[in-house]
C-alpha cells in the first residue's frame, strides 16, 4: 500500500474552510440553546400547567429521538406539510439549537432546583421580589453549578456537528467525504480527519475536565 499526502497539503483550504464552519456551527448553536435551554427551564418550573406541559413535551420528544433524524425531518418533512423551506445552513441550526437547548434546559432545571428553599425564604424575607430572588441570588448560583455539565454538552456538541454533512452543510466533515470521493485516497483523507477533529476537541476536553476539578474544590 503506497500512500499519497500530498492530498492533504494540496487541500489544506478546503480543510480549513470545513473546520471553520464546523466552528461556527458550535458556537452559534451553543449562544443560541443556552437562553432558549434557560427559558425552557424556567416554563418546566412554571406553576402553570399549559407552560409545563408544552415544555416537557418539546423537550423530551428532542431528547428522546435521534439528532441525524431531526435534521433530516426539518429539511425533508417540514416543506411537505409547510411553506416553509430552509437552507442548508438554517436547517442544520435549527436542529442542533433545539436538540442541544433541550438538554441544557434539564441541566438549568437541575441547578435551579439544587439550590435551598431558605435561600429563597431569606431573600423573599428581605424584601426581594421573587424576580429579584431569582436573578440575583438563585441563578447566578445554579449557573455555577450546572457550568461543568454545560462544558460537557459543547464538547458533545462539536462532535455532533458532523451529521448536518447529510444535507450537504459544507463543515469538515462534509468537505473530507467530498475529497475522499473525488480523488479516493480514503486512508489519508479520513485520518486528516480524524486528526483535524482530535486537534480541535482534544483542548476542549481538558478544559471540560478542569471545570470538573473546578467545581468539585468549590463544592
Amino acid at each position: 500500500m503506497t500512500f499519497d499526502w500530498s492530498v492533504i497539503w494540496d487541500n489544506t483550504d478546503r480543510f480549513a474552510a470545513g473546520a471553520g464552519v464546523t466552528v461556527l456551527l458550535a458556537v452559534t448553536t451553543m449562544a443560541l440553546a443556552i437562553p432558549f435551554g434557560l427559558l425552557l427551564a424556567f416554563m418546566r418550573l412554571s406553576r402553570f400547567r399549559l407552560l409545563r406541559g408544552s415544555a416537557a413535551a418539546f423537550v423530551e420528544f428532542f431528547r428522546a429521538t435521534p439528532l441525524i433524524l431531526q435534521i433530516y425531518w426539518v429539511y425533508y418533512v417540514l416543506p411537505v406539510f409547510s411553506d416553509i423551506l430552509l437552507s442548508p445552513m438554517t436547517t442544520a441550526l435549527v436542529g442542533l439549537v433545539c436538540n442541544v437547548s433541550s438538554f441544557n434546559s434539564e441541566t438549568f432545571r437541575a441547578g435551579l432546583l439544587s439550590i435551598r428553599q431558605g435561600q429563597w425564604n431569606a431573600g423573599l424575607a428581605l424584601g426581594m421580589s421573587p424576580a429579584q430572588v431569582m436573578s440575583r441570588i438563585v441563578l447566578p448560583q445554579a449557573v455555577m453549578r450546572v457550568l461543568p455539565s454545560l462544558a460537557s454538552t459543547w464538547v458533545s456538541l462539536f462532535k455532533d456537528t458532523s451529521l448536518v454533512s447529510v444535507i450537504a452543510v459544507a463543515d469538515l466533515s462534509y468537505v473530507s467525504l467530498q475529497l475522499r470521493a473525488q480523488t479516493y485516497r480514503i486512508l489519508e483523507v479520513l485520518s486528516a480527519m480524524a486528526a483535524i477533529y482530535w486537534l480541535m476537541g482534544y483542548p476542549q476536553a481538558k478544559f471540560v475536565d478542569w471545570l470538573h476539578r473546578r467545581y468539585k474544590v468549590i463544592e
